[in-house]
Parts: structure tokens; C-alpha cells; sequence
């Protein structure tokens, strides 16, 4: 409208020009840039790629904060004192989140202890603890102390590094459906597991010594204390499934073994002992559910070389 006035000089026009073309450009740009977002929307690898980086995340955040930046409570039957109270909730869902700072503004300076029994991610209902108590003489301590839970219908990725592996699980279990039939994607999501294991525990890492101590600038909340994540549980998100699913398919076993011995090869001893314990479990359902025997030969030559010197092996696993 301004143009047909004839309000621009020539000047005018060249800019108008120049702006006018450089609109149309951001425009292509974009609808070329939003093409390529629908071109991939819905496929498995760009789904398993944003599964994958959300637990990566998820780890690394837990590892440079093991214990929440509480203390660790390793072995609840012996360290919580028997005359610690319970705290309940009504709700009933997944435990979202845990509000630390909260628990340890509400126990302040004195002598009051609180135990987290419980971590984000389990399943929550009013006959299960979420924390025990001790020393905190305000009435309402046990109503304080359970609104530092959020819990909710779903998981969440926040505090929760089980999550994302358990996801990558289902995603392996649904290619491996019948209906299906992708093994291709669960051999996939085993290499991502393995990933996500060794940066969650290379041995020799300083933060990985944090996340087993405890102690030293991690403790930011001293008169709280919160359970450790347990390896053989994440074992179990992840590898139970596609042992289980897989089990008649030889590619499948052969692909968690060698996953196994990665594991066992480049961890600590944590790790060693979880990839012994998850590959034996492995072979026994490899043993049940494959037909051939040479297949099962193949399969057991693969778990018996776990941990094994290479000069004493007559096998050498691929």
C-alpha cells in the first residue's frame, strides 16, 4: 500500500527489495527445515535417538549428583534407627521427584535425621514409606516431609536414569513383537544400552568414585539420606526384555553376549560381577528358547569366553 503511494524515494525500493528477498528465503528455509522435521518425525532411530540422549542425560545429572546431594544410605536395615517414624502418603503413582533442599531446610541445624526409603521413578501407594524421621519435633513433620514427593500417573526423566533404559527396552520389545519381527532395532538398542552402561561406569573415574563414596563436596544436605541406585536393577530395565523377547532368536543372544562381555571388559567391579550375573540369566533362557544346537553352541561358547583370559579360550568369540 505504502508502495503504490508512491512514498518510497529509490532508495526506498532497493531496501524494500532486499527485505522483500530476504523474507521469501526465511520463509523456504524454514518450510525446507520443517519437511525434514516430518521426514523423520515417527521413525524408530529418531525416537530411539531422543530416548537414548534423555537418559544420557538423566545418567550424567545423577552421576555428578549420586546421592541427590544427600548422604548415602547403602543399607537401610542397619542404618535407619528402629524408632525412626514412617512418613505415607494417600496419593498412588510414580515418584517423580524429590525436593532434598526441602527435607533439609525442615530438619534445619539440631539432630533430626531423614531417610529416603524410596527413589524417583518406584511405584508409590499409602502402605509404602516414602522416608523415616527422627529428632524433628514439629507436629506436622510427617505432613512437611511428604510434600517434598511428586508423585504422579507417568515417569519422568528428572531424577529418574531408569526411565530412559526402560523405554529403550520397550522400544526392542515392540520390534521384536511377532507383528513386527525388526530384530534390527533391538540389536540396535542393545549397542545404545552398552553406551549408556559405560558412561554411567568407566573405571577410574572420578566421578564415578563420588557417586560409590558419597562423601566430600557431593554432600550439600548432611542430615538427609537417600538409597543408591542399584546396577542390577538398570541391568534389569534393559536386558530382561530383550533376554526374554529374543530368547528363540539366535542374533538376538548373540548380540546380548558380546553386549555383556563389553561390559564386563571395560567396567569396574560393579559391573563385572552385574554382566556375569545378567549373562548367565541370558544363556539359560538362550537354552530354552532356541531350537538348533548349534545355535545354543554358539551362544554358550560366547558366555563361557566372558571373563576368561583370550590365551585360555579355544573359542574366540566374534
Amino acid at each position: 500500500i505504502t508502495l503504490s503511494t508512491g512514498a518510497y524515494g529509490d532508495s526506498g525500493l532497493v531496501a524494500l527489495y532486499l527485505v522483500t528477498v530476504g523474507v521469501i528465503v526465511l520463509i523456504v528455509a524454514t518450510i525446507l527445515r520443517w519437511i525434514g522435521h516430518l521426514s523423520r518425525l515417527g521413525r524408530v532411530k529418531d525416537t530411539t535417538d531422543k530416548v537414548e540422549a534423555a537418559a544420557q542425560t538423566a545418567l550424567s545429572r545423577r552421576l555428578e549428583n549420586p546421592y541427590l546431594g544427600a548422604r548415602p544410605l547403602r543399607d537401610a536395615a542397619r542404618e535407619i534407627p528402629a524408632g525412626a517414624q514412617p512418613v505415607f502418603t494417600a496419593n498412588v503413582g510414580y515418584l517423580q521427584h524429590v525436593d532434598i533442599g526441602h527435607l533439609s531446610e525442615l530438619v534445619g541445624e539440631g539432630a533430626g535425621r531423614v531417610f529416603v526409603t524410596v527413589l524417583p521413578g518406584e511405584f508409590i501407594h499409602p502402605a509404602r514409606p516414602l522416608a523415616r524421621f527422627e529428632g524433628i519435633e514439629a507436629e506436622d513433620a510427617a505432613e512437611r516431609i511428604a510434600k517434598a514427593f511428586s508423585i504422579g500417573n507417568e515417569r519422568s526423566f528428572d531424577q529418574d536414569p531408569r526411565f530412559g533404559l526402560l523405554v529403550l527396552a520397550e522400544i526392542a520389545s515392540r520390534a521384536l513383537s511377532p507383528a513386527v519381527n525388526d530384530p534390527g532395532t533391538a540389536i540396535d538398542v542393545i549397542g545404545r544400552a552398552v553406551r549408556l552402561f559405560l558412561a554411567w561406569g568407566q573405571p577410574g573415574d572420578k566421578t564415578q568414585e563420588t557417586a560409590k563414596d558419597g562423601d566430600g563436596e557431593a554432600v550439600r544436605y548432611p542430615r538427609v539420606w537417600v538409597r543408591p541406585l542399584s546396577l542390577d536393577d538398570m541391568f534389569d530395565d534393559i536386558f530382561v526384555p530383550l533376554a526374554r523377547d529374543g530368547a528363540g532368536m539366535v542374533e538376538i543372544q548373540v548380540r546380548l553376549q558380546k553386549a555383556f562381555a563389553a561390559l564386563h571388559d571395560s567396567g569396574g567391579r560393579e559391573m563385572k560381577d552385574s554382566a556375569l550375573r545378567f549373562s548367565k540369566l541370558a544363556l539359560a533362557r538362550a537354552e530354552a528358547g532356541l531350537v538348533l544346537e548349534p545355535e545354543k553352541q554358539r551362544v554358550r561358547a560366547l558366555a563361557d569366553a566372558i571373563g576368561k583370559p583370550a590365551h585360555l579360550l579355544s573359542v574366540q568369540p566374534g
